[in-house]
């Protein structure tokens, strides 16, 4: 059964900037070009801007910054941060507010230029008291040790993790946008530095420069708008730890508590899903979550990433647009997860283009397998 919420918003305007190296610019002057970009996308101006939902890696006030710097006075606004995740959560924190009449137009925005500005993971994560001692290189350690775990339990192998990267090159192959282009082979991945064991540069995700921002309204209005809108079909979010060491499970995400419920609230099943886009800040995370997602058993994950199952043209499209692996990862990734199911669903996405995209399921993950959020975008013909 399907959640009230259903389909009453959707998304009328999207901007990215600076994809990639932008020299020159703050993250703030990026994040403010992507609005820019959405609210032409959109036809609106500046003035229409009645919420801000933002987070970012360099503000501690995200939303108040983002008002100040644009010149904004909304009635509603909220920093929400969960890491990565926490633009899916945006989505429905802004649909909820929309609907109940808080507001009328919403901006979630996100800019970061941690590549030019120093050309590593920008991030205000304290320290955890408990892992310091062993000196873990944050964030790869804690991924290091679930994919260790995920090997040992599952016997899940180097060369299926290299399939993931692989299969990411192949998508960002068809998207001009990508930063990371060219022939990637699994022996290509196996052979970089290793970064922490069994965790190679290969299947690391990219330090780049990026900003996006989307802009929301209620369904009744959304037709008025110069695009095809994407409507809101649900979100749901799940939180079990804050530090690995805390994880329950290294083998097991709350995605498998997110999806579900997300899943329920949209009324849709897997077979329904034309895109599957996984924040993929390592190539375990993509395994990780096809799991607890639904696409394949438990344990199963290595084996089905295989074959180029998840490469174009294969049985599942995922992360079609290259993924944080080989197109942008600006230390959060979740806004760009938005963006290209906005970009498949309105049939914008040019060579990679899928023929069906009427279902989006975007899976933003924040800190270290911490914040799990599953969200659905989809078009008026599921509606």
């Amino acid at each position: 059964m399907s959640h009230s919420i259903r389909g009453k918003t959707a998304i009328v305007g999207m901007g990215v900037a600076g994809v990639g190296e932008a020299p020159g610019y703050s993250a703030i002057e990026l994040l403010g070009l992507s609005v820019h970009a959405a609210l032409a996308d959109a036809g609106l101006k500046l003035g229409d801007i009645d919420a801000v939902f933002a987070a970012t890696s360099s503000h501690a006030f995200a939303s108040m910054s983002v008002t100040e710097y644009l010149g904004l006075k909304p009635k509603y606004f909220d920093s929400t941060n969960v890491g990565g995740s926490s633009f899916e959560m945006h989505l429905l924190q802004a649909s909820l507010a929309l609907e109940a009449g808080l507001c009328d137009v919403a901006l979630i925005c996100y800019g970061s230029n941690q590549r030019t500005a120093g050309g590593r993971l920008v991030s205000m994560s304290e320290p955890q008291w408990h892992e310091t001692p062993y000196a873990p290189r944050h964030p790869i350690t804690a991924y290091a040790l679930a994919t260790s775990r995920h090997m040992h339990q599952f016997g899940t192998t180097r060369d299926m993790l290299a399939d993931v990267a692989v299969s990411a090159r192949q998508w960002a192959n068809l998207n001009p946008d990508a930063f990371a282009r060219g022939p990637l082979t699994r022996d290509d991945v196996l052979s970089k530095r290793m970064v922490s064991d069994p965790l190679t540069a290969g299947d690391c995700c990219l330090v780049t420069d990026g900003a996006a921002a989307c802009i929301l309204v209620r369904a009744d209005r959304a037709r008025d708008f110069p695009q095809k809108p994407v409507y809101f079909l649900g979100a749901a979010g799940a939180n079990w730890h804050r530090s690995i060491q805390a994880m329950p499970d290294l083998t097991v995400t709350a995605a498998s508590e997110s999806g579900p419920r997300a899943f329920e609230m949209a009324g849709l099943t897997r077979g329904e899903v034309d895109l599957v886009m996984l924040y993929d800040a390592f190539t375990i995370n993509t395994i990780l979550f096809l799991e607890d997602l639904g696409f394949c058993p438990k344990g199963e994950g290595g084996r089905f990433v295989q074959d180029g199952r998840i490469a174009p043209g294969g049985e599942l499209a995922v992360n079609t647009n290259g993924g944080g692996l080989s197109c942008v990862h600006p230390g959060m990734y979740g806004m760009f997860l938005i963006a290209e199911g906005v970009a498949q669903i309105r049939g914008e996405a040019g060579e990679r283009q899928l023929k069906t995209a009427d279902v989006a399921l975007l899976h933003g993950n924040g800190g270290t397998l911490s914040s799990q959020v599953t969200a659905f975008l989809g078009s008026e013909a599921v509606l």
